[in-house]
Order: structure tokens, then sequence, then C-alpha cells
């Protein structure tokens, strides 16, 4: 049974959607198909594995609205044998309506697939908005075919910059930026990013962070059920002061000497207290191919599920990470968090966080890795990172 309140679904006895914030000043683009006879079609795209983490408050967020049709499309971008129902039935999302198996293959093989793909999926729903989230080649490709069709297009995470242009990240964020029509942003960083590229103040709006939604709904799932069904119980009730690793970007691994340097100080770390390191596939080859030796006080696992990596970090004595995600999550838990890269677009997290920049050696993981211990005392929560992003982006699309 459910009840309208101004437009949204509010299920009586279950759970409800947060109280609305003062509205947006803004007439939404959306609004002239927003009839009784016709709802607003959202097709919400995600194209590897994290973007679900992003999609899934969105998606479920979008229940609570009468009028908007919203529709998962996943690109494929990413192969991932993981991503079984049981994948979708932890984030309480449905399969994807449409799945575009793009594959992989180079930067510009990959976007074409997708497109091609993409746009015949928008042909036959004609959409009234692409919602794209983050900063992967789906991101890019997919806001581009909604452009070209005349669909509008909203980017999720708008805004961020490492002003690295030799990261493909940041191509894909900048290109997304200069053609979509709502930009939903994180941080101010990215408000004041967006202002200074000329993008019109009323279409930028400070919800927070979906991510952040996410993680606080599977924490709050895993304080109830603590855990004991995965596989890295035993392992983190036996090793109880240890830390946690990810370790991905090709800049870090596809190069000797930077990966040699970094396993310097990983190894150095682990004499202090063990390291659990769920391994990338392009990590783990990259360390055969290269016979990196890792210390055995590194514990290498299997790539996990979400929560299950949550169920290891969240209690970790630090976090290491190139992981743009990792950055935001560990300090909205007050976690101190290692970023092994030279810059960041996340500068929140560095400036009121409890993240460091460490850079990619030796000594700069190890001066990091102390520094970020006596960093959490005076971290704080940046605004609005409270687990209500996608109902602000609802209110802005549907309200």
């Amino acid at each position: 049974m459910s009840t309208s309140v101004k437009g949204r679904r509010t299920e009586v006895g279950g759970r409800k959607a947060g109280q609305r914030e003062e509205k947006p000043k803004f007439q939404t683009i959306t609004k002239n198909v927003m009839t009784e006879n016709k709802p607003l079609r959202v097709l919400l795209v995600a194209g590897a594995r994290p973007n679900f983490m992003k999609i899934a408050p969105i998606y479920r967020a979008s229940l609570y609205w009468e009028k908007v049709d919203c529709r998962i499309v996943h690109t494929g971008q990413h192969y991932d044998h993981e991503m079984s129902q049981a994948f979708f039935d932890e984030l309480e999302i449905p399969a994807p309506a449409y799945h575009l198996e793009a594959g992989s293959g180079s930067h510009a093989e990959q976007t074409a697939k997708i497109m091609v793909a993409f746009e015949k999926v928008c042909e036959a729903e004609r959409p009234d908005l692409v919602m794209v989230v983050g900063d992967v080649n789906s991101t890019l490709a997919c806001s581009i075919v909604a452009k070209k069709m005349c669909i509008h297009a909203a980017h999720v995470e708008a805004g961020l910059r490492s002003f690295d242009l030799s990261m493909p990240e940041e191509i894909n964020r900048m290109v997304t930026d200069a053609i979509s029509d709502l930009f939903f942003v994180t941080e101010e960083s990215g408000v004041e990013n967006l202002l200074r590229e000329g993008k019109p103040r009323d279409k930028i709006f400070y919800v927070g962070h979906v991510m952040i939604d996410n993680l606080l709904y599977q924490k709050d799932k895993l304080d109830r059920d603590g855990g004991r069904a995965f596989s890295v119980y035993a392992l983190k009730q036996s090793h109880p002061e240890y830390a946690f690793l990810t370790l991905h970007r090709p800049s870090n691994v596809d190069s000797r000497p930077v990966f040699l340097g970094i396993v310097g100080a990983l190894n150095e770390i682990a004499e202090k207290r063990p390291i659990f390191f769920p391994v990338h596939p392009r990590t783990k080859k990259m360390i055969e191919q290269m016979n990196i030796g890792l210390s055995e006080k590194i514990f290498m696992l299997p790539p996990l599920s979400f929560t299950e990596s949550l169920f290891l970090w969240k209690d970790a004595h630090v976090v290491l990470t190139d992981s743009g995600g990792l950055q935001e999550e560990t300090t909205v838990l007050k976690k101190p968090c290692v970023t092994i890269r030279d810059n960041t677009e996340r500068p929140i997290t560095v400036q009121i966080g409890t993240n460091v920049l460490a850079g990619t050696t030796k000594e700069g993981i190890l001066r990091a890795y102390e520094e970020s211990l006596e960093k959490v005392a005076g971290a704080r929560v940046p605004e609005k990172w409270d687990g209500k992003a996608a109902e602000r982006i609802w209110d802005v699309v549907a309200g």
C-alpha cells in the first residue's frame, strides 16, 4: 500500500523517504512530460561494478516517485563474473533492463561500441533523461549519445577534477560536463570547477554523494547481520590489528619501478601489522608477469563483494588505496586513509577528511602512513554526506 505526498510515493508501515529540503530554485527541464498519462522515463547508466554502488541508491529512491519510470542500463564495459543475481539482490535493485555487452578494448574501441549499442536503446525507449554517474568510458559514451539525440543528460558526481590530463577519467569527466544539462555535485570544489568552466549556476546542484548513500545503507545492514557468513570472517577474527589495501591503477601497477617502490613501502608496513589485499585481476597479472615479491604478511585475497570489502576496511587500522571511492568512504567513517597517487579529484577528503596523499615512492607512502594515523582526530564529514543525496537528486529532477 502506498500514499502520494507531493508526487512522491511513501510506503505505509515501511521505510519512508527522507524529508524534503527547501525546493531548489529551478524549473525542471523535464516537467512538461510529467503528466498523468506519461511518466518521466529515465535511463540510469552503469558501466562497471563500482558504478552500480552509485546507481543503487538512485534507483531505490526513484521508487518513491509516482511519475518516474527509471530503468537500469548496464553497458558491460567491464566483464565481471561476480555480478550474478546475488550481486543485484545485495544492492536491492533489479537486474539491468538492458545489457549492452560492450566488453573490453582500447578506449576508442570500447567507447564506440557502447555508443552504437546505447543509441539503439535510446531509439527504442525514447527516454526523457539519461543519467550517468562517475567518470568511466560509459559515462562519456552515453552522455554523447543522449545529446546527439536531443535527450537531456544529467551527470552525477559532476565537477570533480584532478587536473591531470594523463588520466582517462579526467577526460571523461571534462567532456561529460561540457555537454550535460544537469550537474549533481558531491563537494564544493565541484561547484567551483563548473562555474569556472562557464556552467549556469541554476543547473548545478550540490546534493551530496550517492556513494555515501550506499555505504551507509549497506553498513546498516552489515551491522545487523555481523558478516559471519563471509569467507573472510575467520581471517579478520584471527588478525584483529590489520591494514586494508586496494591497488589497481595502471600508472601504479604497469610500471615495474613504480610498482616495486610501492611494494617496498607495503612490505615494510606489513612488518608492523598484516595487510589484507583483495587483488584486482589486472594487478594479479602484473604481479605474476613482473615477479613482484610481496611479504608473507600481505594476505592476497580474491576480489570481494562490496559488503565483504566494507566488512574488512571499516575496522582496519588504516586503509591504503589508489581508488577514488575509498578516499570518500573512509572520510565518512573517519578511517585513516593513505592514497597512493600524486593527485586527487576529491580534495575535500584531504582538506577536512582522513585522507593523506602519498605519491608513489616508498618514502612518500611511509610518511603518509604515519601522518594518516594522526590526522583522524581533526577530521570532519563533508556537508550533505548524510545518506540522502539520491533523494535530493530526484527532488530536482522530478519535484
